[in-house]
């Protein structure tokens, strides 16, 4: 399953895009839509275009983690919720949840309650991670 437009714009409204790296809030060196890795490095820029491109490559990724630990169908609304959720929390931790557990149950009601548990970054709540797990609670319970 691929990404919707609805699920890429999700992600890019509360990634943002920055041009120029930094450190997100889990001390992580970030740039573009939210893309980490051994290539961003302290003092990095790039254009938009390829902020673009880097969050094109780095869907595929999501897309494909996503597809592979979730063994039940999904409509299209729940699968962008995940990819979102897990474009921004990481493999390990979508694939260790008790999100995924009861999705892989069927358990889909129970499973959008899981959302608002993941808010902490660097130990701490954050106001934007609160803001973006009831966005995608509310587009995975979206029919």
């Amino acid at each position: 399953m691929d990404i919707s437009q609805n699920g890429i714009d999700l992600i890019k409204r509360f990634e943002g895009c920055r041009l120029t790296a930094y450190k997100c809030p889990a001390n992580v060196w970030t740039i573009g839509y939210g893309h980490t890795g051994s290539d961003v490095k302290q003092g990095l820029t790039i254009t938009q275009e390829q902020a673009e491109k880097l969050l094109k490559s780095d869907l595929v990724v999501h897309c494909n983690n996503v597809s592979k630990l979730v063994k039940v169908p999904l409509n299209q609304n729940q699968f962008d919720a995940l990819v979102s959720f897990e474009y921004n929390l990481g493999y390990g931790n979508l694939s260790r949840s008790t999100l995924l557990a009861l999705i892989n149950q069927k358990k889909f009601k129970e499973a959008s309650e899981e959302f608002k548990k993941w808010k902490y970054a660097g130990g701490k709540v954050l106001a934007g991670l609160v803001k973006r797990r009831e966005a995608e609670k509310e587009l995975f319970i979206k029919v």
